[in-house]
């Protein structure tokens, strides 16, 4: 099929299909090879995380994941963070991507604070995304389960199941929520 020119090599392994455009053929995107390199799951971080969860408008140039694997994919043009916990290999990219997010205190938002919440708010109440995260958030740092449980409980979860969550935090512990300290009920899941 390369050699009838249906189809155009990468690399070994790794081929597309281009399709006619009004500026030439087109070509295949970032994203997509790093998701072909992948075997492992790769989710996005980041800013790659951000930009695909609707918080900032700007991609990276070079694109950035975490995985749960050992070692990150050989070959792959994009920064790598590996040994995530395994209870994420469950998750889809973007569920991933939102843990991420939080992982990283929401820093790569280039939105307003008020902004965030209400961002995440909504991404959280989409197609059962917080049931889905609850049980991977355990394997989280502290902090990651301690804004997903105030989140929780802004979208209104019900106590019961936020209470994995906060069995799971230190008694006296303080964590910092970054741009979520705005969030309502941060203080009772013991933001800075």
């Amino acid at each position: 099929m390369v050699k009838e020119g249906k189809l155009r090599r990468i690399e070994p392994g790794i081929y597309y299909r281009s399709r006619g455009t009004i500026v030439g053929e087109s070509t295949p995107s970032n994203r997509a090879v790093t998701a072909a390199k992948g075997g492992e799951p790769l989710q996005p971080t980041g800013l790659t995380a951000a930009a695909m969860l609707g918080f900032t408008t700007q991609n990276p140039s070079r694109l950035e994941y975490a995985t749960p694997a050992e070692h990150g994919p050989r070959r792959l043009e994009a920064k790598v963070t590996n040994r995530r916990p395994d209870s994420r290999r469950l998750l889809s990219p973007r569920e991933g991507a939102i843990l991420e997010f939080l992982r990283n205190r929401a820093e790569t938002s280039d939105l307003s604070p008020s902004q965030t919440v209400t961002r995440i708010r909504t991404l959280l109440a989409q197609d059962r995304a917080f049931d889905k995260l609850i049980g991977p958030a355990m394997d989280e740092p502290p902090r990651v389960r301690a804004m997903l449980g105030a989140l929780g409980q802004e979208i209104g979860i019900p106590e019961r199941q936020l209470q994995k969550l906060r069995r799971s935090l230190g008694p006296v512990s303080k964590y910092d929520f970054g741009l979520l300290a705005s969030l309502r009920y941060a203080k009772e899941w013991q933001a800075r």
